[in-house]
């Protein structure tokens, strides 16, 4: 059966709905086709801007007072909550970014590197582990 073209559905509306740009603080259109001619320094041809997301201890788990285990911030396709229940699949990964991958990182792009980059961090991961927080202020004056 086809839908019937007579029929309205209701849309919601808003009044910036197909503005380009909202006053003085945001513009969807940019240089568009006409960017600037950029210089970067030492001749360079690429600009990287790299984010680090520390989750590791802001995840939902039993040992954190939560009633259940994480189900959205993984690599785990399709991965459910085990209400009332541990997952230690999912908690190895957790481990394993808070203990020995941050590290690695850490090791690579501050010690060995100096490359600077932006932390999109979870204030209780932080919490957590206070090393971890520590060198990311150490990093902010040695990059």
């Amino acid at each position: 059966m086809s839908p019937n073209k007579n029929t309205s559905y209701p849309l919601s509306a808003h009044a910036n709905d197909g503005l380009s740009s909202y006053g003085d603080s945001r513009d969807m259109i940019g240089y568009a086709n006409s960017p600037p001619a950029v210089i970067w320094p030492n001749g360079a041809k690429v600009a990287l801007n790299l984010v680090l997301n520390y989750e590791e201890g802001g995840e939902n788990c039993l040992l954190h007072g939560d009633n259940e285990s994480e189900k959205l911030l993984s690599e785990i396709v399709g991965a459910g909550a085990i209400p009332n229940q541990r997952h230690a699949n999912m908690e190895s990964l957790y481990d394993y970014g808070s203990r020995a991958g941050y590290w690695r990182l850490y090791n690579l792009l501050v010690k060995k590197y100096q490359v600077p980059c932006t932390v999109f961090a979870v204030g209780m991961a932080l919490e957590r582990n206070p090393p971890v927080c520590e060198s990311m202020k150490h990093a902010i004056n040695n990059c």
